[in-house]
């Protein structure tokens, strides 16, 4: 695992779980504790190693919050609720690809593999809403284009403003339901949250309000 602040770690991915994860995140607040997103699943015992080894005994993780539908952040996830006994959280517009085990929408096809029906336990339809974990709450955003129910989380850490956006680098594809003017809009949205700290999918965190902003501004242009 990878210290990022006090309180936040990087518990998944690549070098640190099974290949072809996505980057998976945990974030405490006092006694309560969140994972944001899940992995493809092979790499889950080594995940809960890593989690053991960042939580002090007695944290509870309550919450996965799913960024996305795709299968290297969701794979893992009914794993993880049957270790932990947490509400796994999606938009309603991915949620329906997950629960109806879709391996193209949801990009499993991609790896060779098949995703079984993940029953989601809190749809979130707004475009924000905050989620309460122990006495803080993490704020989550749907900024689809990626995928039709893309979310994107900030938390509030350390005075620090960290923002959760796995994969703002793409990819766009028609498999994916991906819209162009979609993603733009969302890049857009993500760069007025002007965040410290970005915790990505695919390409690490990146820290100070400038490297996080030339980062989103990349793929925009």
């Amino acid at each position: 695992m990878v210290k990022i602040i006090e309180d936040l770690w990087q518990v998944g991915g690549e070098g640190l779980t099974a290949p072809g994860d996505a980057a998976v995140y945990l974030v405490r607040f006092g006694h309560q504790a969140a994972l944001i997103d899940a992995g493809c699943g092979p790499g889950h015992r080594q995940l809960v190693d890593n989690v053991s080894a960042c939580l002090p005994p007695g944290t509870d993780i309550t919450c996965l919050l799913l960024t996305h539908c795709h299968f290297d952040h969701t794979g893992g996830a009914a794993a993880i609720r049957d270790h932990y006994g947490c509400r796994i959280t999606a938009h309603a517009k991915d949620a329906v690809y997950l629960e109806s085990g879709d391996s193209d929408v949801t990009a499993a096809s991609w790896y060779g593999a098949r995703i079984p029906p993940l029953k989601i336990d809190y749809h979130i339809t707004s475009d924000r809403e905050a989620i309460q974990i122990g006495s803080s709450e993490m704020i989550a955003y749907h900024c689809p284009g990626h995928s039709p129910g893309s979310l994107v989380y900030t938390a509030g850490l350390a005075g620090q403003t960290v923002l959760f956006g796995q994969d703002i680098h793409g990819p766009l594809h028609p498999s994916l339901l991906s819209v162009r003017s979609h993603y733009r809009d969302s890049l857009t949205f993500l760069l007025s949250l002007k965040a410290d700290i970005l915790c990505e999918g695919h390409f690490g965190v990146y820290k100070g309000r400038e490297n996080v902003q030339n980062f989103i501004r990349q793929y925009l242009y």
